[in-house]
């Protein structure tokens, strides 16, 4: 599991290391010669980065903040129970910011594999800078083919992402011993000292465009928290202190000890540490742990997306299981396409890592102040001492603000691309939960109440006929629309009628034994409730199977037996009250789109009968 955490963890942060004290230098430069202090000062800046926010902060406190063995930020949402919070109350004010901090790891998605691969190429223009017009065509044809990929799944990749990475560090480390060796005077920035004092006698902005470059380092950090219900806390830990802290380290304090010796090497301090002999291979294994690192947080916003979908965050989407062993590996294509045509546009109209950076980190340092201030609420909701977290979260929170701040300065130099990316995520992220609130509002205007079903069924219905019908219901009360516009049509109902209803929980994982709930309305008439985690693929079709199986229900046969399903048809209106009416008009346009109700739940396809419902909002 330590060395699965290498590839898929590590992968974003341990590839920092192409790009994140170069910027931090140049900031420390501000277009002048690069001094013996600031060196010293931007290496002991980095490392003090690292031990508090990566190793303090997410190794040591954020990791207990679990759901059930689940991490990240909607895992922390589920926790605080926000989804289903009053309008207007704390929590609800609550959601929108989880939200907020959720659409983030958009952005950061997307800028992700542009820096990540841009920067391995660029080490070409070390030995060759005439190779540099080819460094943008190479890394867009990188990153298309990873894309292309992502429908094939990862799991033979996924097998290797570990040692490779592994490897990756033992190189990051043997770089970094053979710079220090040429100067150990680097070791003195080990004391917090230097990082302190450099910035304190530095000029306000200065300072600040240090710290927003120096931030680069430890981008990455999150993903501790977010991949923790693969791996688990102590993997993720190990990892984290025996391998990779110590080798990031090295390679850092490797560049700084470069640096001190021939300040002109600021260029590309990391590639000018290796050997020339080696150059070339170091390129080509760079490229291979910028993909590693791009395809972690690939999947990463996968997963994110199938959680936000179950939660009801986001509309449905076609999700498709890349592999029958792991259900984590999913591929969904909408969202693949989409951060496809984000990351090209990136390198594209950007150019350059060092353009990139400017637009890096924005978004990441906001998203760990988010997740700091609401690890602190589920800390305080467990019982701790408010005192306590307030002085311990307070404290991160205070550095997450101060990184955030300086990354600030970055809006216009970039830091514009993955806020806009994020903000845009969040209106629609936030459009469709308010849109599904107000379709269940309209629902329960024209939904029956289940007295009224049994009033039907006993004196109203002309026949019943034979076999088994289900109906999906939205709801665990009342009648299904679907069922009200079939016996208005048909004067008739089935011998067996089953109302099942999906209900997504605020745990990432339900066992069988609590999978369903099954009660008998009247004789023949019988409601299912089947429970998942928002972890879990809710499939109808095995819910059923098991409820059989386990003896709940007696004498269907699932293969014989016709699934009624309602689609509705959205009509945004001005005199009715809900959203502005443009945003009805988008979310119409966002539930038009989404994928069916049958073939996200599983429901075979050769017997479903949908039922048309038009509702005004």
């Amino acid at each position: 599991m330590t060395m699965g955490a290498l590839g898929v963890v590590y992968g974003d942060i341990g590839t920092s290391p192409l790009y994140a004290l170069k910027e931090a230098a140049k900031a420390a430069a501000h277009g002048g010669t690069l001094t013996h202090d600031a060196v010293l000062g931007v290496a002991s800046l980095i490392l003090w980065a690292l031990l508090l926010i990566i190793s303090l902060k997410y190794a040591l406190l954020i990791l207990r903040a679990d759901n059930r063995g689940e991490g990240g930020i909607v895992a922390l949402l589920a926790l605080l129970h926000a989804r289903n919070a009053k309008p207007g109350s704390w929590r609800a004010h609550l959601l929108v910011v989880g939200l907020v901090g959720a659409a983030l790891l958009y952005g950061d998605g997307a800028i992700t594999p542009a820096i990540s691969v841009l920067s391995a190429i660029e080490g070409l223009k070390v030995d060759a800078p005439s190779l540099a017009p080819a460094v943008v065509p190479i890394t867009v044809a990188i990153l298309i083919g990873l894309f292309m990929m992502q429908k094939q799944g990862t799991g033979f990749i996924g097998r290797i992402f570990g040692p490779v990475m592994l490897a990756w560090f033992v190189v990051l480390a043997a770089l970094g011993i053979h710079g220090i060796v040429k100067a150990p005077a680097v070791l003195a920035a080990l004391s917090p000292f230097y990082a302190f004092n450099f910035l304190i006698h530095q000029d306000f902005h200065i300072s600040f465009g240090i710290l927003g470059a120096a931030f680069l380092a430890v981008t990455g950090g999150e993903a501790m928290y977010a991949d923790m219900g693969h791996f688990g806390r102590l993997p993720i830990r190990l990892a984290w202190f025996a391998i990779c802290l110590p080798a990031l380290v090295l390679n850092y304090f490797g560049q700084a000890a470069l640096l001190i010796t021939d300040p002109t090497m600021i260029e590309n301090p990391f590639f000018q540490l290796c050997p020339d002999a080696l150059h070339y291979p170091l390129v080509a294994f760079s490229a291979v742990a910028t993909v590693i690192a791009s395809q972690a947080i690939i999947a990463g916003v996968f997963s994110l997306t199938q959680q936000s979908i179950q939660l009801g965050f986001l509309p449905r989407m076609q999700i498709r299981h890349t592999t029958s062993q792991a259900i984590g590996q999913i591929y969904v294509p909408l969202v693949n396409w989409l951060l496809a045509a984000a990351t090209l546009g990136a390198v594209l109209s950007f150019g350059t890592s060092d353009a990139l950076a400017g637009a890096y980190g924005i978004a990441v340092s906001l998203l760990m102040a988010i997740t700091t201030l609401l690890a602190a609420l589920v800390a305080i909701q467990w019982g701790y001492s408010p005192w306590l977290v307030v002085a311990v979260n307070g404290a991160f929170f205070v550095i997450d603000v101060i990184f955030f701040s300086a990354n600030s300065v970055k809006l216009f130099e970039g830091g514009w691309f993955p806020l806009l990316l994020a903000g845009l995520v969040a209106f629609l992220m936030l459009t469709w939960r308010a849109g599904v609130k107000l379709v269940e509002a309209a629902r329960a205007k024209l939904r029956q109440p289940e007295e009224d079903l049994i009033e039907t069924a006993v004196n109203k219905c002309s026949a019943r006929l034979p076999g088994t019908a289900v109906f999906l219901a939205s709801a665990p009360r009342g009648v299904p629309l679907a069922l009200t516009q079939f016996v208005k049509h048909n004067r008739v109902l089935h011998e067996r009628v089953l109302l099942v209803t999906v209900l997504i929980e605020e745990s990432p994982h339900i066992p069988d034994d609590d999978r369903a709930e099954v009660l008998d309305i009247i004789p023949g008439i019988t409601r299912v409730i089947l429970h998942y985690g928002f972890m879990q693929n809710p499939t109808i079709y095995e819910g059923l199977k098991l409820v059989c199986r386990q003896g709940k229900l007696h004498g269907i046969d699932l293969s014989d037996i016709t699934y009624f399903v309602g689609r509705e048809t959205i009509i945004p209106r001005e005199d009715v009250p809900g959203m502005w009416v443009w945003r009805e008009g988008v979310f119409a346009f966002l539930q038009r789109n989404a994928e069916r109700s049958a073939a996200f739940f599983g429901v075979p396809t050769k017997q479903v009968v949908e039922f048309g419902t038009e509702l005004e909002i």
